[in-house]
């Protein structure tokens, strides 16, 4: 009988851990991969190289839970104004399926002024006065559609582009593809604010049926975001590299048992991570080295944008130090009606709260990542689980839409500047050009590198893809 090391058992099965990939088409190799690449396999973080030449290196995903309406913020519709206070025409309900959860009311307009901005002439609101003045890095798309018109489904979506619990979010594939730039940071992170999980919790940074070291960590908000890292007190650095040796070699044991386990190789590589971030994740996170003029910039001197504007913050240090995938949520702009940006009612009330948090703190981020010559290689993305709608409902606020929507990129590989498809006249229904949600995913895998076509897991027999079976590059809005 032939006998085999544990490498060359797991080098010879290739991605044992959770399935076996399709190898010629993985970045990085596969089961043809040269017996150097090896080791590599070992350590399912190990980098990886892109399919091809990336544009960017890092994504900071920054959701707006709850929904805003971009209506509101950058979709600019006269036609809106003027016929508000009428009923909806029957034209523009043509071809809408899912029914809203309070029906369609009248034409509603807030009390907004609008101008345009930058050479681009970009259309923005008076909510965002900082934000506005970026018009010309922005990257528009004016016609973003979805499906589910419940905040559970279209977040679930939104990161993972499925309606139910199970598969990987965007995050995860990126890791699984690409494995991580930095061994003592986590490559995806979550920052989220508020003193518990954003709607739909962890599912929505979960690594589905990934391996579970391709999950993301989430860092909660305060100076200690990541819990129980600190070492004890009574316990010293050489009792507890002991202690994680002793793990490390019980957990090569167990593995030799259960080889398909990745909940286990997950657990075991955490220990180390937890180990080495000691030291780094504190540092990444602590902002008192920070100038006092970037904390202006984010907006941290200012109680309505600390919180957001630390989490920001943190982000840009976490690209700094090569995170892949960082996914900031925006939280609680105050209490009660307040809590995200689901408007129902109330709108006005809502959307200045939301905006007076948020606003500061993105255009400087925008900021900060052009004067430290980061914006080149990153990806920001602004987006959410859908949109609301042009009528009104409870008097003074807004429904769901997933039918038709505004979400933006700004960063490297762009054409900056450019407004990318556009919605009906009263901002209802998307008419040219429409993005689903598949193809942001496709589009931002483009940048890093990646064919959302060729990055794939071989789960039960079928390759699956971070697209499902849909997705197209949205190739107009890149440069």
């Amino acid at each position: 009988m032939v006998q085999h090391t544990r490498r060359e058992l797991l080098f010879k099965t290739a991605y044992t851990v959770g399935g076996l990939t399709l190898a010629a088409e993985m970045p990085g190799g596969g089961i043809f991969a040269t017996p150097a690449m090896a080791a590599n396999f070992i350590d399912p973080l190990a980098p990886k190289e892109p399919h091809f030449p990336a544009k960017v290196k890092s994504v900071i995903w920054l959701h707006m839970d709850g929904a805003p309406s971009t209506l509101d913020l950058f979709d600019y519709k006269p036609d809106l104004i003027k016929f508000a206070g009428q009923e909806v025409p029957a034209s523009f309900l043509k071809g809408i399926k899912t029914s809203t959860q309070g029906g369609v009311g009248k034409l509603f307009a807030s009390n907004r002024t609008w101008k345009q901005y930058g050479e681009s002439g970009a259309w923005f609101s008076d909510l965002l006065p900082n934000l506005a003045q970026h018009a010309d890095k922005l990257t528009f798309i004016k016609s973003s559609v979805t499906i589910g018109a419940t905040h559970d489904i279209s977040i679930l979506k939104l990161n993972t582009g499925d309606t139910s619990p199970g598969r990987p979010s965007l995050g995860a594939w990126i890791t699984y593809a690409l494995g991580s730039a930095n061994p003592d940071l986590p490559a995806y992170v979550v920052l989220y604010n508020g003193n518990k999980e954003p709607t739909g919790g962890s599912i929505n940074w979960s690594s589905g049926f990934l391996p579970a070291v391709y999950q993301g960590t989430a860092f909660r908000p305060g100076k200690s975001p990541i819990l129980n890292l600190d070492r004890p007190e009574l316990v010293a650095l050489a009792q507890q590299r002991d202690s994680l040796d002793l793990i490390r070699q019980l957990n090569t044991l167990k593995s030799e048992a259960y080889p398909d386990d990745s909940e286990l190789v997950a657990r075991a590589r955490s220990y180390e991570l937890a180990y080495r971030m000691e030291a780094s994740a504190p540092e990444a996170v602590d902002l008192s080295k920070e100038s006092e003029a970037t904390k202006e910039l984010y907006g941290l001197n200012d109680e309505a944008t600390r919180s957001y504007g630390t989490n920001l913050l943190r982000a840009r240090r976490l690209v700094e130090r090569n995170v892949r995938f960082v996914q900031v949520i925006s939280g609680p702009a105050g209490d009660g009606d307040v809590r995200n940006w689901d408007a129902h009612r109330e709108l006005e009330k809502n959307h200045a709260a939301h905006t007076k948090k948020v606003d500061k703190p993105i255009a400087g981020l925008l900021t900060d990542l052009k004067n430290r010559g980061l914006l080149d290689q990153t990806l920001v993305v602004w987006t959410s689980e859908f949109g609301r709608t042009s009528y009104g409902q409870s008097g003074d606020g807004r429904d769901h839409n997933p039918w038709g929507y505004t979400q933006w990129l700004a960063g490297g590989g762009l054409k900056a500047g450019l407004a990318h498809g556009q919605t009906d006249e009263i901002g209802l229904q998307t008419v040219d050009k429409p993005v689903d949600t598949y193809d942001l995913h496709a589009t931002v895998l483009q940048l890093l590198g990646l064919d959302h076509l060729k990055t794939i897991y071989l789960r039960a027999g079928r390759a699956e893809r971070p697209t499902v079976v849909y997705g197209s590059v949205v190739k107009d809005l890149l440069a």
